[in-house]
């Protein structure tokens, strides 16, 4: 009977982490992609590294993050310099939409950490539309501290969580 127990209280730990954030893939149908915002492109569909229209060329070649200072939501040189490339290559494909993740890192409160993010992730919608990139493809959330890349109480680890991600999202562009 203790086996049996065990495997339930398993199933039903896996079960309830699989739900820990049920908008990552999407359920919903906003425009950005089959199942919704976040429901970007799954790995095994990135495509082709090496063809400059696939969005794993994109994620690999382009960039698709830009990072931050310490309490700040203004861009660097290096991020408006990744940011013009992606602009560049949306604009070369239209087909894509973008969501983009804004992220801090784990020092500060939790509500300032997701102001913190949707701060960061509106100054690359902003720098976007600048660049001839319509807002209609463009969406943003905020995810604060809550996905770290790395977890750790070191400036190396702050400095990689300080950051905004822009996913490719399929779906019809403007």
């Amino acid at each position: 009977m203790p086996k049996l127990s065990h495997a339930l209280m398993l199933v039903a730990g896996l079960s309830l982490a699989a739900c820990a954030n049920p908008d990552r893939f999407g359920a919903g149908s906003d425009g950005f992609g089959p199942g919704g915002a976040g429901m970007g492109i799954d790995q095994a569909g990135l495509g082709d590294v090496n063809d400059p229209r696939s969005p794993a060329f994109f994620q690999s070649q382009i960039g698709d993050r830009v990072f931050f200072t310490v309490d700040s939501s203004s861009l660097n040189d290096n991020a408006r310099q990744t940011l013009q490339a992606q602009a560049r290559w949306l604009i070369d494909n239209p087909q894509f939409r973008i969501i983009i993740e804004g992220h801090a890192d784990e020092r500060g409160t939790r509500e300032y950490n997701v102001a913190l993010g949707a701060r960061r992730a509106n100054a690359v919608v902003e720098f976007l539309a600048a660049q001839g990139i319509a807002t209609s493809r463009m969406r943003t959330v905020s995810y604060g501290k809550e996905r770290p890349v790395e977890a750790c109480p070191e400036p190396r680890c702050w400095d990689v969580n300080r950051r905004a991600v822009t996913v490719i999202s399929v779906g019809a562009g403007a």
